[in-house]
């Protein structure tokens, strides 16, 4: 009979790190919005658009705005439509509640 050991079992991990995606903006003549790194639209509408994105949630206000493409995937997305406004808000984590911001 073959003799056993007690060797540790080594098995092969995936280590996979989450890098965060680059973000850009390239705005064409007010008409044209390309967005790169968009993790998530939160909404849109005929004028105003809020897409989440590693630097804060983004606010494009303006006229007839339109999403001409979307990748979930890849993150991009592209807006068409007369653009009159960009706003960036910072990514607020929730803070527990209404008792936990009470005894801060």
């Amino acid at each position: 009979m073959p003799e056993l050991k007690n060797e540790p079992v080594r098995t092969k991990t995936a280590v996979t790190e989450v890098q965060p995606r680059g973000h850009s903006l390239a705005l064409k003549d007010r008409h044209h919005l390309a967005v790169t790194g968009v993790t998530r639209v939160i909404s849109c509408d005929e004028g105003t658009a809020v897409l989440e994105t590693p630097l804060g949630n983004l606010t494009i206000g303006g006229q007839e705005l339109q999403v001409s493409e979307l990748s979930v995937q890849s993150g991009q997305v592209q807006l068409s439509g007369k653009i009159e406004y960009m706003q960036y808000a910072e990514n607020r984590q929730s803070g527990g509640g209404v008792l936990a911001r009470l005894f801060r």
